[in-house]
């Protein structure tokens, strides 16, 4: 199967016509070997430098949060205004850096596992995903 065939069948499974900018956004989010962070932004910015393409932020939202609901992409909230999207589905940990707003890979076997003590009636938890933020420390400078 080719990628275009991937890319319009991962469209299609997603609700979404496979237009031309959309088989752009999927050629960004899936053909790279490694696997990658990005907001709406970033992601608008990388398409317009790597493939010369102008397309429009509501097209790349609406595209991105169909392939995520769809589970193709995983979501990471930072805050209550910024969201990270992850092309590595698996589940991992996040490392946020508050100096550089880089989120970084860390595996589960880098945490030892979260003890959870805490159960909500008539919920089953689905998975344990730890995002730790750091920033420089300022004390420990010269």
């Amino acid at each position: 199967m080719t990628n275009l065939n991937i890319f319009t069948e991962k469209l299609r499974l997603s609700g979404l016509r496979p237009t031309r900018q959309r088989i752009k956004i999927c050629e960004v989010l899936f053909t790279p070997e490694k696997t990658f962070h990005f907001t709406i932004d970033d992601l608008a910015k990388i398409i317009e430098e790597k493939l010369s393409e102008k397309i429009s932020l509501a097209t790349v939202y609406n595209t991105v949060h169909a392939f995520k609901k769809k589970g193709y992409l995983k979501e990471i909230s930072i805050n209550s205004d910024k969201s990270y999207f992850d092309t590595n589905i698996t589940e991992h940990h996040h490392f946020f850096d508050e100096d550089t707003n880089e989120l970084i890979d860390c595996g589960v076997d880098e945490i030892d596992s979260v003890n959870i003590k805490k159960n909500i009636t008539g919920k089953k938890i689905k998975s344990v995903e730890v995002l730790i933020k750091v920033a420089t420390d300022n004390q420990n400078q010269n």
